[in-house]
């Protein structure tokens, strides 16, 4: 086993299932303006880089900024009522705060979007620190979002490792020299997360108890 105190997640595809809710208002926000809607797989893969750019991803230039405020307002609604915790996500969080360690999310989804689904799951209580990608203007795999974790709760980065679904994690974890473990299942397949020789791989949350101690 190995020894980690500072335990970092990414939220969609790692602690949340968010994907319904996505999808609920991407396809709201492309039936209002005209376009056709998509299928959930081409959805996932398109998440993880901030709604801003998930939005480029389907809208012509001159739709973007009105297809960002319609998908807005409709997901603070779609999250309350499609989202969901991942398998044993509540388990290894209380485990890990009843074992003092300290908790944190690292998430390029908006503060705003951000701290609903922490509301609505319930699991804010848990983390130390949250930190999305808007409140610091710096996207991941930018590593600002992770130093600044480990700043603020000062934490050598040895002692800490970070959860993620994504290359863009992974990335993330690599050029802030922390350690990595993929959660699969989420947005990237671990084929894509290959080339990250260190990392550990986990098919569900409830491993990170039997890995770290």
């Amino acid at each position: 086993m190995q020894r980690k105190d500072l335990f970092i997640f990414d939220v969609d595809g790692t602690l949340v299932d968010a994907y319904q809710a996505i999808e609920k208002s991407l396809n709201f926000t492309l039936r209002q303006l005209g376009y056709a809607v998509v299928g959930m797989q081409k959805i996932k893969r398109s998440i993880g880089h901030g709604d801003k750019n998930f939005i480029r991803t389907f809208f012509r230039k001159n739709d973007i900024e009105n297809a960002l405020s319609i998908y807005r307002k409709h997901h603070q609604k779609a999250l309350l009522n499609f989202s969901k915790l991942k398998p044993n996500a509540r388990k290894v969080l209380s485990s890990l705060k009843r074992k003092n360690k300290n908790l944190a999310v690292a998430s390029n989804r908006p503060k705003h979007f951000t701290s609903i689904l922490l509301d609505k799951l319930d699991i804010k209580k848990y983390f130390d620190k949250i930190v999305c990608a808007d409140e610091i203007e710096s996207l991941k795999p930018n590593p600002k979002i992770l130093k600044t974790i480990l700043d603020d709760l000062a934490v050598n980065r040895s002692r800490a490792v970070y959860i993620g679904d994504m290359d863009v994690d992974l990335e993330t974890a690599r050029r802030a020299k922390v350690d990595a473990v993929f959660a699969k299942g989420g947005s990237s397949t671990l084929e894509e997360v290959k080339k990250y020789r260190n990392k550990k791989v986990i098919s569900d949350l409830g491993e990170i108890l039997q890995i770290y101690n």
